[in-house]
């Protein structure tokens, strides 16, 4: 299969609102998702992030320039505030070139977002 550009999704949450647990959580996630898809730093084209509306300590993406992520173009965005959604939530749309088909992506959710996308294969 020639290169394709796909989407890897990922989410985690954090306990507290806090600079170290902020930059912890998503240097976890975006490694599993780095390790889970095969993926290095030139195979990312853009990583697009949300957060719930409870987080305010740092970016998410400040967090991904300190693993290297720097020159990779990064934005970050609020979540939508709704009814029964999941607390101090970081979500994760990845842009990749890869040589999988689009059932073979691995996404990966941490933590309190286990639960989020449990249809998804790991």
């Amino acid at each position: 299969m020639s290169q394709a550009i796909r989407g890897v999704r990922g989410a985690t949450t954090v306990d507290a609102d806090t600079v170290e647990q902020v930059t912890e959580r998503t240097h976890a996630l975006l490694g599993e998702m780095l390790r889970r898809n095969n993926l290095d730093n030139e195979s990312i084209i853009s990583i697009l992030f949300t957060a719930t509306d409870d987080i305010h300590s740092i970016f998410p993406a400040t967090a991904a320039r300190d693993i290297g992520l720097g020159d990779v173009p990064l934005i970050c965005a609020r979540e939508l505030d709704i009814v029964g959604g999941t607390p101090r939530c970081i979500r994760v749309l990845m842009h990749a070139s890869v040589d999988v088909p689009r059932s073979e992506v691995h996404h990966v959710y941490l933590e309190g977002a286990k639960g989020l996308r449990d249809d998804l294969p790991e």
